[in-house]
C-alpha cells in the first residue's frame, strides 16, 4: 500500500511540473503537453517483451534487449522534445526546465512501478 501511494504521489508531482510549465501566466503555451504521448508509449515495448519472453533462462535475449532499446529511445525523445521547442522559441526556457523536471519525476515513477510490481509474485502488475 505504501509503495502504491508513493508512486501515485510521484506521478501527481510530475504532472504538476508539466502543467506548471504550460499554464503559468508568464509561459502560457501548451506545446509541452505533447510529452504526454511519450509517458504513455514508454512502458509499452517492455510490457510486450515481458509477455513474449520466458524469464527462466539467465541469458539475455534479443526481444527484451530490443524493448529496452525502444524504451530508451522514447525516454530520450521525451527529454529532447522540450529542448527542441525551447530552441525553436515555441516555449520559454523556464517552461522547458519545468517540463524536464516533470519528465525526471514521471520516468522515475514509471521505473519505480516496474521495480515494485515487476516481480512474478502474487501481487504483480501482470495481473492488471
Amino acid at each position: 500500500i505504501v509503495a502504491l501511494i508513493s508512486l501515485s504521489f510521484g506521478g501527481a508531482v510530475g504532472l504538476m511540473f508539466l502543467m506548471l510549465g504550460c499554464a503559468l501566466p508568464q509561459y502560457n503555451r501548451y506545446w509541452p503537453l505533447f510529452v504526454l504521448f511519450f509517458y504513455i508509449l514508454s512502458p509499452i515495448p517492455y510490457c510486450i517483451a515481458r509477455r513474449l519472453v520466458d524469464d527462466t533462462d539467465a541469458t539475455s535475449n534479443a526481444c527484451k534487449e530490443l524493448a529496452i532499446f525502444l524504451t530508451t529511445g522514447i525516454v530520450v525523445s521525451a527529454f529532447g522534445l522540450p529542448i527542441v521547442f525551447a530552441r525553436a522559441q515555441l516555449i520559454y526556457w523556464g517552461a522547458c526546465a519545468l517540463v524536464l523536471t516533470g519528465n525526471t519525476v514521471i520516468f522515475a515513477t514509471i521505473l519505480g512501478f516496474f521495480l515494485v510490481f515487476g516481480s512474478n509474485d502474487d501481487f504483480s502488475w501482470q495481473q492488471w
